[in-house]
C-alpha cells in the first residue's frame, strides 16, 4: 500500500496509488470505454450541482466548475480512492459562507490553499486511520445541521425575497427572511415548485437522464414560459457578471480556469486582499475545519466505495490528494473540494474502473464552461434553489437523526443534538472543535468503565500466597482517565498487609500519568513498610516503568513474569 523508505523505516504514503494500482490490474481498452461512459454521465450531473453549491457558498457559479475541473482531475490523479468524484459539495457550504462573508473570495481561496496544506500534512503523517475514531453521533449531527443551513439560505432565492442580504449567523438570517415575506414572488415560488416536483418525480421514472438535468431545464422552460407572459425571474445571467481581459458579460464567462495567484482576488470589500498575519490568523480555524470536515467526508465516501467494489482504498494517499486538490485549485479561481458520495456512488454505478472515470468528468465540465455558458446563464436561481433543498434533505439524513434520537444511549443522543445545535446556531468552526472535543470525553469515559481493580482471593489464582500478601488484578487500560480510578482501591488495604501483589496481566497500556500514579503507589506503601510486585507486564511495559524510574529493589519492589514466581518471592521477602 506504500512505498518504504530504506534508511529510516518511515513508510511515505504514495500519491497516485489509485491509478497505479487500477494499471496494475491491466487497463485495457474495454476499461477506459468503461471510464468514458461512467465520467460523462458524472460530469452531466456535476455542471448543475456544481454551480448551485457555489452559490450557496456565496460565490459565482464559474467558481464551483473550476473546482470540479481543476481539483476534481488533480485529487483523481493524486489520491487514494479509485472511484471517488471530488468538487464542490453540500457539507462545506456552512464553513465557506460565513468566510466569503467576512473575507471575501480571496479569503476563501486563501483558506482552501490552507486546508489543503494541513491535508497533506495529515496523509503524510499517516494519520487517514484516525479518522475512523469520529464517533457516528457526531457526523449525523454535522451532516443534519449542515441541511438545515442550506435550506434556510436557499428561501431568499427559493421564495423569491428581495433585499436580502445573508450573513453568518443564522438566527440573524430567520429574522430577515422573516421581515422581507411580504415581497415574496409567486412567479419565483412556482419556478421552484416546477422544479422541486420535477427532482422529487423524475427518480421514480427509472431513466438513465440524472434528475438535476431534468429539473433544472424543466424551470428554466417555466421561467422561459413566464417570460413570454411578460413575467421575469431572476436567472444566474441577471444575478451575476463577470469582466476578464478587458471582456465583459453576464452569467458565467466562456473561458477555461486561469492561473491567478488566491490573494489577488476579492476581499468583503471588493479590492484585492493583504496577505498579512491577522489574516492568516483569522483564517486559521475556518482551514482547520475545513481540513478536517474534508478528510472525514472524502474518507467515509472512500469507504463505502470499497464495500460498492470491493476494493481497498488507501487513507493516507487520499489525504494527500484531497491535500493537493486544494492546495491547486485556488490558483485556478476554484473553491474547497472533497470527494462527493452521491456522484462518486453514481460513478460506480455507471461502471467506471479507474481515475480516469474522474479525470473525464472534469473535462466534461470544462466543456460545459466553454461551449454552454450561455445556455447556463438561463438558469433560475428560484431551480438552483430547489435543487439545494433536495441536496439538504438528503445531507440532513432525517430518517437516521430521528432513529438514533429514539435509540441510541443517552450520552450518544446529547453528543447528536450539541453538535447539531451549535452547527445552525453557531457555525461548523465551534462544531467541529466541540464535537471532536465531545468525541474525546466521550471515548475516554467509556475506555475509563472498561478499567477496573479487585482483590482477588488465593484460590481464585491457583497460587498459596501467605496472608500477609494483598493479592489484586487490574484489568483495562492505565492510561489518564482512568489511573487514579483504578489505583484509589489500591490505598485501602489492611494493616496486617505487608505486600501488595498487582495482577497487571490484562493490563495492554499504560501512559505517563499511570506511570506515575503507581509510582506513587509505590512510595505510599513503602512509607508504611509494604512492598510492591508488579506480575505480567509485557517486557515493552517493564522497560517503559524502569525508565520512568520505577526500578526493583529488595524487599520493596518487584517485576515478575508469573504468579507463581510473585509468590515464591513474596515468601522470601517475609522469611
Amino acid at each position: 500500500m506504500s512505498r518504504v523508505h530504506q534508511s529510516s523505516g518511515y513508510v511515505f504514503p504514495m500519491p497516485g496509488r489509485a491509478l497505479v494500482n487500477a494499471w496494475r490490474e491491466g487497463y485495457t481498452l474495454a476499461k477506459f470505454k468503461r471510464d468514458v461512459m461512467a465520467g460523462l454521465t458524472i460530469g452531466v450531473v456535476a455542471v448543475p450541482l456544481s454551480m448551485a453549491l457555489a452559490i450557496a457558498t456565496g460565490v459565482p457559479p464559474q467558481h464551483g466548475l473550476y473546482t470540479a475541473i481543476v481539483a476534481g482531475a488533480v485529487i483523481a490523479l493524486t489520491g487514494g480512492s479509485r472511484f471517488n468524484i471530488s468538487g464542490p459539495t453540500a457539507a462545506f457550504v456552512v464553513i465557506l459562507f460565513p468566510i466569503v462573508a467576512n473575507h471575501g473570495l480571496g479569503g476563501l481561496l486563501i483558506a482552501t490553499l490552507m486546508a489543503g496544506a494541513i491535508l497533506v500534512a495529515l496523509g503524510l503523517s499517516r494519520l487517514g486511520s484516525l479518522i475512523q475514531y469520529v464517533p457516528y453521533p457526531v457526523i449525523l449531527g454535522f451532516t443534519a445541521g449542515i441541511g438545515v443551513v442550506i435550506a434556510l439560505l436557499q428561501l431568499p432565492d427559493f421564495l423569491g425575497l428581495s433585499g436580502v442580504e445573508l450573513g453568518d449567523s443564522t438566527l440573524q438570517n430567520l429574522m430577515l427572511i422573516g421581515q422581507a415575506l411580504p415581497t415574496l414572488s409567486p412567479a419565483e415560488i412556482s419556478v421552484g415548485l416546477i422544479t422541486l416536483a420535477t427532482l422529487l418525480i423524475w427518480p421514480r421514472l427509472n431513466t438513465p437522464v440524472p434528475a438535476p438535468l431534468v429539473g433544472l431545464a424543466v424551470g428554466t422552460v417555466a421561467a422561459a414560459l413566464l417570460l413570454m407572459g411578460g413575467v421575469e425571474v431572476d436567472t444566474i445571467a441577471s444575478r451575476f457578471s463577470w469582466e476578464f481581459e478587458g471582456e465583459s458579460g453576464s452569467g458565467i464567462p466562456p473561458f477555461a480556469p486561469s492561473f491567478t495567484a488566491p490573494w489577488h482576488f476579492p476581499g468583503a470589500d471588493g479590492t484585492p486582499l493583504e496577505i498579512n498575519f491577522a489574516l492568516i490568523q483569522a483564517l486559521l480555524g475556518p482551514a482547520l475545519a475545513i481540513a478536517l470536515l474534508a478528510a472525514i467526508e472524502s474518507l467515509l465516501c472512500a469507504v463505502v466505495a470499497d464495500g460498492l467494489t470491493r476494493t481497498r482504498h488507501d487513507p493516507n494517499a487520499e489525504l494527500i490528494g484531497q491535500g493537493l486538490g486544494n492546495m491547486v485549485v485556488p490558483f485556478f479561481g476554484g473553491i474547497t473540494a472533497t470527494a462527493a458520495l452521491a456522484r462518486t456512488a453514481t460513478n460506480i454505478k455507471s461502471g467506471a474502473f479507474s481515475p480516469v472515470a474522474a479525470v473525464v468528468h472534469s473535462v466534461v465540465v470544462l466543456l460545459a464552461v466553454v461551449v454552454l455558458a450561455g445556455v447556463l446563464g438561463y438558469v433560475p436561481m428560484a431551480a438552483l434553489a430547489a435543487l439545494l433543498f433536495i441536496i439538504a434533505w438528503n445531507m440532513s439524513e432525517a430518517r437516521h437523526f430521528v432513529h438514533t434520537l429514539k435509540s441510541a444511549p443517552a450520552s450518544d443522543v446529547s453528543v447528536l443534538v450539541i453538535c447539531f445545535a451549535l452547527t445552525v446556531i453557531f457555525d461548523m468552526v465551534i462544531a467541529v472543535a466541540v464535537g471532536i472535543g465531545l468525541a474525546a470525553a466521550l471515548f475516554i469515559r467509556r475506555m475509563a468503565q472498561l478499567t477496573h481493580t479487585q482483590r482477588l482471593a488465593a484460590p481464585d489464582t491457583g497460587e498459596s500466597f501467605p496472608p500477609e500478601v494483598a493479592l489484586y488484578k487490574i484489568s483495562g487500560p492505565l492510561f489518564f482517565g482512568a489511573a487514579e480510578k483504578a489505583i484509589a482501591t489500591l490505598r485501602m488495604i489492611d494493616h496486617s498487609v505487608r505486600i501488595v501483589v498487582l495482577d497487571m496481566r490484562d493490563v495492554p497500556s499504560l501512559d505517563t500519568t499511570a506511570m506515575v500514579a503507581l509510582d506513587t503507589l509505590r512510595r505510599e506503601l513503602g512509607e508504611h513498610n509494604v512492598g510492591v510486585m508488579f506480575v505480567g507486564l509485557p517486557p515493552r511495559m517493564a522497560l517503559k516503568i524502569k525508565r520512568a524510574g520505577i526500578k526493583r529493589e529488595a524487599g520493596k519492589l518487584a517485576v515478575t513474569s508469573n504468579l507463581a514466581h510473585a509468590e515464591r518471592m513474596a515468601r522470601r521477602w517475609l522469611s
